[in-house]
């Protein structure tokens, strides 16, 4: 059964950045697609980005286009993201997971907190 763990996370200031990573105990097929979500106090969880089984092509949420980049080491069985200029309304918890059913098993996610 794939886990996922998610890292990376903490406090940053606005304009600054933080690479969150996420690591598939059992590796992640590189058929998958894959995703970085996020989910903010009192609010639903969003799609952020998604990126296809072999990294070709992305897609990212208006709000964070030309900011964040995701990536994906199938190697390493890792999925990236690169998260750049960031805003106060990028605080959340984000976490990674397949970008459509089946989902995998939710991990714990990381907390992003951009303050100043």
């Amino acid at each position: 059964q794939v886990q996922l763990v998610e890292s990376g996370g903490g406090l940053v200031q606005p304009g600054g950045s933080l690479r969150l990573s996420c690591t598939a105990s059992g590796g992640i097929s590189s058929i998958y697609p894959m995703a970085w979500y996020r989910q903010a106090p009192g609010k639903q969880r969003e799609l952020v980005a998604t990126i296809t089984g072999v990294g070709i092509s992305n897609y990212y949420i208006d709000s964070v286009k030309g900011r964040f980049t995701i990536s994906r080491d199938n190697a390493k069985g890792t999925v990236n993201l690169q998260m750049n200029r960031v805003k106060p309304e990028d605080t959340a918890v984000y976490y990674c997971n397949a970008q459509h059913a089946p989902f995998f098993a939710w991990g714990q996610g990381t907390q992003v907190t951009v303050s100043s």
